[in-house]
């Protein structure tokens, strides 16, 4: 019966006049408001409430929604769902009872981009008087602006006749924000422990990123430490090597980066390098995501708990360990500078798997009216080359319309010399580059090399079959070509006495105790083709090189098909070096599978093929339901391998990883198993694995994370990218970073963003799960803006006081009403009467004197008082719930409370 009267009120309130309806959105629109954005008409049962509605006598605000109090908000606005800024905004009522809604005045049209130019005196005159509240709609027809409370954002909403071209995703420079002066340090660290044969060995490896900034100048440097413990009667080694150390601050009114110090050519013409000395050169990033740089993801497979290394010229980027099974390097640091990446795999029994990823220069088109340059000028620096000649190389990028970008470049060094001219075109074809490079080289006691060298790159996405064929480039040089590099080596090996383009291979003994006997034995004997424990003397001469990376569904239900392909020779050495991946993945319901063939080099440089098929299935279907994987794999080193692996995550969020491999290796290999435990924590993160086979053991320990020194003082959080945040909810210890996973407020009131995007809008947002109670926020998110580079400091207001449960009666006993407002002796708003006269304050002082106001009916004011004083106590306990009964008097306001106080 309760329910049919709900409904047959509910069914007369929906079928009120049409009309009334109309009135109330016509008054709200001519208050300037949106009458969706106000919630309608509201008229609530109140013989639904507890009590059957009595002493509800105050809820005739809540009918048209939440009301919105006149006053002023830092809120921030949006236009057409693009956010433009932040600043306060002016919020009056057109009557008492009404909602207010925003007042528009010049500055705020100025902050929207909307130079109106037909307006009339009245209108201007409005716009420039501080007491006036002009509504968007009484100026642009059509528009309108709808205030979310909750969120602390302004919608504002104008037809598309009104705004001026902007793309999308445009934050003016003036909203960036330089961040504050700060200190940082990015770490690393991975120990890596084998035992085999009688041998044992441990290895490990920091990496550093360290920065300092001051104002708009960062100081950034990258540097490796490796470890490394005797062998074999070997001495130990320790070897520090710098990859980069510059200073650097961007220039917005040319749209880019000015670099100091010891840093790389960004490769988007020539070949990249490294230099000492300065560079400017455009930043894209500074563009709106809509107009819009590159590292690759690293794919490989481990047959145990792995040490994967990953070399570029020779330099360590990266170093970590992987679980058996597929993996994908996702995290490496984008350096800029180009050149494949060299990537080892060394098993827990000493066995080394290495393969090359591509990471290549190609032309790329860009934007109509857009031109991106670079300008170098300073000292070749290679590790491999002594002398440091010096270097200047400028090229620059222009779009001239949807059809044809061009490009060209020049670099100079002592004895050298190259210019570059190239064009890539869009065609319904599909996107074609095409360039070519001349070159002239002086190398003493030979002949002057000139040559050339023509690249072509061609990418296309076919639509009626979904085919992606990302990158397919050909490069051809003649046999007189030399690359800036390669020229100041080949110089260096002339002056050295050494044929500077006969290619002979060396061993570099020192890294022989990574090989097994066999392996050692085998090496004398081998053949040279491309090992990375052979150094070499001798300029390589490419001739030729193709790189191709395919990618094919196979309709809804037939999987997909994937293609990555290397292929290259040279003038002075015979024989190709051709390596790929190949691979099919589908699914059958829960179960995901697989099968890829992969062709990669041996320790000895010798041909590996390598087969593998992997099953994978969720034992659950719950969040944190382990998943089962088995891998079956052939290679001609080790013959067959079964692999059963579980893996699993725990904790709210995700923080606890877990895992466990069972192998078993045909013709005699045995079985082994592996474990591996991981903890995200807010200030670091830790992983650990254990593994014992046949003849060897492994153990290793990584942690990585993050230290940040700013104005507030010393944070530490999880591994940072190059633009970072700082959070500051005082006394809010615990409150989870939604944007961060894992990352929470310490007991300093700080936490760490990791990763910001420069130069776009970055929303930030706290969960208030895991506050205490005697906390609140104003707000619960916030956007920056962040230079790159950039220490960005957010602070949240944050109220700290008592919890208090307050039940309130008048002096005849009857329950305060409900709905009534309660305010505090300064008069700002507390709280809302509730059922049965209670009321849940937040934030209360240990004393004061609290006033309820409400209306009757007949629509007369009403109000009581009365006075509180909680208990002293250690400030450890103050987030428990209190509770009080009073006594609110409509006489005297300094009335004695009665009740008691308790838990």
């Amino acid at each position: 019966m309760g329910i049919a009267a709900a409904l047959s009120s509910w069914t007369c309130a929906a079928a009120a006049p049409a009309a009334a309806l109309a009135d109330a959105s016509a008054s709200a629109a001519a208050n300037g408001a949106d009458a969706s954005a106000n919630g309608g008409y509201a008229d609530f049962d109140r013989s639904m409430l507890s009590g059957s509605g009595q002493n509800t006598t105050d809820l005739s605000r809540f009918e048209h929604g939440n009301p919105v109090l006149p006053g002023s908000y830092n809120t921030d606005i949006y236009l057409n769902n693009v956010w433009v800024g932040r600043s306060d905004v002016r919020f009056a009522a057109a009557s008492a009872n009404a909602s207010a809604t925003p007042c528009v005045d010049s500055e705020m049209l100025n902050q929207l981009k909307l130079h109106l130019t037909n307006l009339s005196d009245e209108a201007k005159a409005r716009l420039s008087d501080p007491k006036a509240c002009v509504s968007l709609s009484s100026l642009i027809p059509g528009a309108t602006m709808a205030f979310d409370m909750t969120q602390l954002r302004l919608d504002t909403s104008v037809p598309q006749a009104y705004l001026g071209q902007m793309a999308r995703g445009y934050v003016s420079p003036e909203y960036w924000d330089a961040g504050v002066p700060a200190a940082l340090l990015n770490y690393n660290f991975n120990s890596y422990h084998t035992a085999s044969e009688g041998q044992s060995q441990t290895t490990s490896y920091l990496g550093l990123n360290t920065g300092i900034n001051l104002g708009p100048w960062h100081l950034r440097e990258d540097a490796t430490v490796n470890w490394q413990s005797g062998a074999a009667g070997t001495p130990s080694r320790r070897q520090w090597q710098n990859i980069d150390a510059y200073v650097q601050r961007d220039l917005p009114s040319l749209r880019a980066q000015l670099t100091i110090g010891d840093s790389y050519t960004d490769g988007a013409v020539f070949d990249s390098y490294g230099i000492r000395g300065i560079q400017l050169g455009t930043d894209d990033r500074m563009l709106p995501q809509s107009l819009q740089g590159y590292a690759p993801v690293v794919h490989g497979v481990a047959q145990t708990n792995a040490k994967v290394t990953v070399r570029q010229n020779g330099v360590v980027l990266y170093e970590t360990t992987v679980s058996p099974g597929p993996f994908a390097l996702n995290d490496l640091y984008p350096t800029g500078y180009g050149g494949n990446l060299l990537v080892t795999v060394t098993e827990a029994d000493g066995r080394t798997t290495t393969f090359t990823v591509p990471y290549a220069s190609l032309a790329q088109l860009i934007r109509p009216g857009v031109t991106r340059f670079d300008i170098a000028a300073g000292e070749l620096r290679n590790a491999t080359i002594h002398a440091k000649p010096a270097v200047v190389q400028a090229t620059v990028q222009h779009g001239f319309n949807n059809l044809l970008t061009g490009y060209a470049g020049i670099v100079g060094s002592q004895g050298y010399g190259a210019v570059l001219a190239g064009a890539a075109i869009d065609t319904h074809f599909g996107a074609f580059g095409m360039d070519i490079t001349q070159a002239n080289a002086h190398i003493p006691g030979y002949s002057t090399q000139s040559g050339q060298s023509v690249r072509v790159t061609y990418s296309k996405i076919m639509t009626s079959t979904q085919t992606a064929l990302s990158v397919a480039a050909y490069r051809y040089s003649t046999g007189g070509f030399l690359s800036l590099t390669q020229a100041e080596q080949a110089r260096q090996y002339a002056r050295e006495g050494i044929n500077a383009f006969d290619v002979v291979p060396q061993s570099n003994l020192s890294d022989q105790n990574l090989l097994t006997p066999a392996q050692q034995a085998a090496l004398a004997g081998s053949d040279f083709t491309t090992n990375p424990i052979l150094s070499t003397t001798g300029v390589q001469r490419q001739r030729s090189n193709f790189t191709l990376s395919l990618s094919q569904p196979l309709g809804k239900i037939g999987g997909s098909i994937y293609a990555n392909v290397t292929a290259s020779n040279y003038w002075n050495q015979h024989g190709n070096d051709t390596q790929f991946q190949v691979g099919y993945n589908n699914h059958f319901h829960q179960i995901s599978y697989g099968i890829s063939a992969t062709r990669s080099v041996d320790p000895l440089g010798r041909y590996d093929n390598q087969y593998f098929v992997s099953f994978s299935l969720p034992l659950g279907h719950s969040e944190h339901s382990p998943t089962f994987m088995l891998n079956l794999s052939h290679d001609q080193e080790t013959g067959s391998q079964t692999q059963a692996m579980l893996n699993g995550t725990l904790g709210s969020d995700n923080q606890f990883n877990y895992g466990a491999t069972a192998t078993h290796t045909g013709d005699g290999g045995g079985n082994a198993g592996s474990v591996n435990v991981g903890y995200r924590s807010p200030f670091a993160v830790f992983n650990a694995s254990y593994g014992d086979g046949g003849g060897y053991s492994q153990a290793s320990v990584s942690v990585s994370g993050s230290v940040i020194a700013h104005p507030g003082g010393v944070t530490f959080g999880q591994p940072i990218g190059d633009t970072v945040g700082i959070v500051y909810l005082p006394g809010a210890a615990g409150a989870r970073l939604t944007n961060s996973p894992g990352a929470r407020v310490d007991r300093f009131g700080y936490a760490v963003v990791p990763y910001l995007m420069p130069y776009q809008l970055n929303t930030i947002q706290i969960d208030p799960k895991g506050l205490p109670l005697n906390v609140q926020l104003d707000a619960t998110s916030t956007q920056v803006v962040p230079h790159a580079g950039a220490v960005v400091m957010m602070k949240f207001k944050t109220h700290s006081g008592r919890m208090l449960i307050v039940q309130a009666r008048l002096e005849n006993g009857v329950a305060l009403p409900f709905g009534a407002e309660v305010f505090d002796d300064k008069g700002a708003a507390m709280g809302v009467v509730g059922q049965a006269g209670q009321i849940l304050l937040r934030g209360v002082g240990s004393a004061g004197q609290l006033t309820a106001r409400w209306q009757d009916n007949s629509g007369a004011n009403h109000s009581c008082s009365f006075p509180y004083k909680l208990a002293d106590h250690a400030k450890n306990k103050q987030t428990r719930v209190e509770e009080i009964n009073v006594t609110c008097s409509m006489a005297s306001p300094t009335m004695a409370m009665t009740g008691e106080q308790g838990q």
